[in-house]
């Protein structure tokens, strides 16, 4: 059997199909086509209010192509969430109504509470029962903070604020004021020893810093790597570091917030496991319609 999640972000539209495999009552999602878009929704959203027709246009022909690899697929069931800059978006509820009526796909805007929840069912596994963790998810345009203590979630928030806003400065002082308060306070409370971070971003962080799977990476690490791609040019970022054209110029502000975050909780390493919004949707479309009845 395979499920497909399709993550509509702020920065990029992503599209996973798994196949569910069980083994001893323990299931497992096989990956067996990713496709990952740079839509930039958050662009248009997060300056002018709205989502331009041209990009409504090349959205909905996105959306159909991934109808037909679903289709293609024989997927069982697919489920399809969207975040911050439609959430954001004066014109949301007309395109979500004329991909319905035009595609058939039903659009879930999710608020940032859900969209915490929805990555926390992946995120607990990667945790160690010995360890507090404040968790960082910086997407496009916002950032999901959660705290985990035994594996459990204690305390979490999310703030309108993440790297295509902060790349265009559309994400105010007093946000920015608000999400340090609120980590300086959780961290202290909880004595949070890790962090754990997620997202586009920070993984090609880990990747270039030759981090090896399971291993930690250390904020001076992280420090290093921003502090060479600052100095340099975008098109060198692009060519030299072979970074995508849509990761070479939102992956310094995005690293800016992990960073303020870390420094902002006292924790000075990070687990970076590669895992988001759609693994956390497969997991949820898995639980509501196939698991089996306790």
């Amino acid at each position: 059997m395979k499920l497909a999640a399709i993550d509509i972000g702020s920065n990029a539209v992503r599209c996973q199909i798994s196949s569910v495999l069980e083994y001893n009552h323990h299931i497992t999602f096989k990956k067996v086509e990713y496709i990952r878009y740079p839509m930039r929704l958050g662009e248009d959203v997060f300056d002018t209010g709205y989502i331009s027709e041209a990009k409504q246009e090349r959205f909905k022909k996105f959306l159909h192509a991934l109808k037909l690899l679903i289709e293609v697929h024989d997927v069982a069931a697919y489920q399809v969430c969207a975040t911050s800059a439609m959430r954001t978006a004066t014109n949301a509820a007309e395109i979500i109504e004329n991909v319905k009526a035009e595609l058939g796909m039903s659009i879930e805007v999710i608020d940032g509470p859900t969209e915490a929840e929805l990555i926390n069912k992946v995120i607990v596994k990667q945790l160690d029962d010995d360890k507090n963790y404040l968790h960082i998810d910086v997407g496009g345009g916002s950032t999901e903070f959660n705290i985990y203590v035994d594996r459990q979630k204690v305390a979490s928030q999310s703030f309108e604020a993440g790297s295509i806003r902060h790349m265009q400065g559309n994400d105010s002082q007093v946000i920015w004021g608000n999400m340090k308060a609120w980590v300086k306070e959780n961290s202290k409370k909880y004595h949070v020893t890790r962090a754990i971070g997620t997202g586009g971003n920070i993984n090609k962080i880990f990747d270039l810093a030759g981090k090896v799977a399971g291993k930690p990476i250390f904020k001076k690490q992280i420090e290093e790597i921003v502090e060479q791609m600052a100095a340099m040019k975008l098109e060198d970022r692009i060519k030299i570091l072979m970074l995508n054209p849509d990761r070479a110029d939102v992956i310094v502000p995005a690293a800016e917030i992990y960073l303020a975050a870390m420094r902002w909780s006292k924790i000075e390493s990070m687990n970076v496991p590669s895992v988001g919004l759609k693994d956390g949707i497969l997991q949820s479309l898995y639980e509501k319609n196939f698991a089996p009845v306790q």
